[in-house]
């Protein structure tokens, strides 16, 4: 029998350790070439692990959530071959963005290692446990620090939760019928919702905001919206606000290019762009990210409309590259019909502005005689106070709102 190891890809650009997010094995399990067996995360790009042999899983390295450093050994595999066997991973897993070739290295024959089986864990303080295994626990009553775990490191499995309940630990009735339900649940924070909260952390920390909101008349946009979508290409996608303000945020930047601008807290440096990369938030199954639209200033309206397109079809896949969700100089949050009526949003550091979009929505607007129906919309919009003072925010902001309000001007060159 042989042994091959399987370790922590270096996925470059200097990262030097990423966090396991998805375990698709457990010690014991057959494994197949090809096979993908685990997920890591660094930064915001997901990178699956493939087996490079058929064999069998002996070790893992860790949980989910754990960070492992680049090129520590990740898994172990128990192949059929011979002492030292090892196998080169074939072409046709080249690294990608989704998948990463893992670098296979030899032990040392004298120096063998045994699998530790899972049942030979210690109980953990904190149930390990996938969420759907928890809410199945929840709604059933069982509080799961009673339940004993068969999975990787003593994880508990929706079988050991269901055999719990088969062998008569089913919970107590009040009286009506209904269970007590005294459970917690702790969930650890992981993955990209970990990347999230410390981006958070640090543009909170480290910016101090300044939010400017502004009412924009949407009603001639959006006439001319409904015309360009009846008239449109089949090849082209439907249109919807964030061209159009993709464009006029690109107007408004060649009047103030400070907005354009990225600062190096710890240097003390401003770096202002003549390239308006923008940042679309977007939101995935896995949670926020932030796609970027490259050379916005050099882009039609369906240019940026198909571009965005695409970018957040890969974003909410899972298969968007390093490249596609970095390097942004200016960032749009929407939340579309859900946008509210004000918003706080918060600046994607080390950028220095966010254009926050609500929701239109028709109100009664004065128009000096009588109240009449428009299409309304506000614009929160929040800004780094060190660099952008309260005023250049506010005449950003009104530039933008003047090109919404009057859209022919967004066409016009110069």
């Amino acid at each position: 029998m042989g042994e091959v190891i399987i370790k922590m890809p270096d996925v470059g650009e200097g990262v030097a350790e990423a966090e396991l997010v998805e375990w698709h094995v457990k010690p014991g399990d057959p494994v197949r070439e090809d096979m993908v067996i685990a997920a890591v995360m660094t930064d915001k790009a997901t990178v699956e692990i493939p087996s490079p042999v058929d064999g069998t899983v002996i070790w893992l390295a860790g949980e989910i959530g754990d960070r492992i450093a680049v090129k520590a050994p990740l898994v172990r595999i128990e192949t059929a071959g011979g002492a030292g066997e090892t196998q080169p991973l074939p072409s046709s897993q080249a690294p990608t963005a989704e998948v990463m070739k893992a670098e296979i290295a030899r032990p040392a024959p004298a120096a063998p290692v045994a699998a530790t089986p899972a049942a030979a864990a210690p109980p953990a303080e904190k149930p390990l446990a996938a969420p759907s295994v928890r809410l199945f626990a929840r709604e059933n009553g069982v509080d799961l620090r009673q339940v004993h775990g068969s999975g990787p490191a003593g994880r508990i499995l929706r079988e050991d939760v269901e055999q719990f309940i088969v062998q008569g630990a089913a919970p107590a009735l009040v009286k009506g019928g209904s269970a007590k339900k005294t459970a917690t649940e702790e969930i650890k924070l992981t993955g990209l919702r970990r990347r999230i909260a410390e981006k958070m952390v640090l543009s909170t920390s480290r910016i101090p905001h300044i939010t400017y909101v502004e009412e924009v008349d949407m009603t001639a946009l959006e006439e001319l919206r409904a015309t360009m979508n009846g008239d449109r290409r089949e090849s082209h996608p439907k249109l919807t606000v964030l061209p159009f303000l993709m464009r006029a945020l690109v107007k408004a930047i060649s009047e103030q290019p400070e907005v354009n601008a990225t600062f190096d807290d710890d240097a003390g440096i401003i770096t202002r762009h003549s390239a308006v990369h923008i940042g679309i938030a977007t939101q995935t199954p896995a949670g926020l990210t932030v796609p970027v639209v490259r050379h916005a200033e050099a882009r039609g309206i369906w240019d940026c409309a198909a571009e965005m397109v695409r970018l957040a079809d890969a974003a909410r896949s899972g298969t968007a590259t390093r490249d596609e969700l970095s390097g942004s100089t200016i960032t749009i949050s929407s939340l579309g019909a859900l946008g509210g009526i004000v918003s706080t949003p918060v600046i994607n550091h080390p950028e220095v502005a966010i254009i926050g979009v609500n929701k239109i929505a028709t109100r009664p607007v004065w128009d000096g005689t009588q109240f009449v129906p428009r299409k309304m919309m506000n614009l929160s919009s929040s800004f780094d106070h060190r660099i952008i003072d309260g005023w250049d925010a506010a005449t950003f902001v009104q530039r933008i709102r003047t090109l919404l309000e009057t859209p022919a001007l967004i066409f016009i060159e110069g």
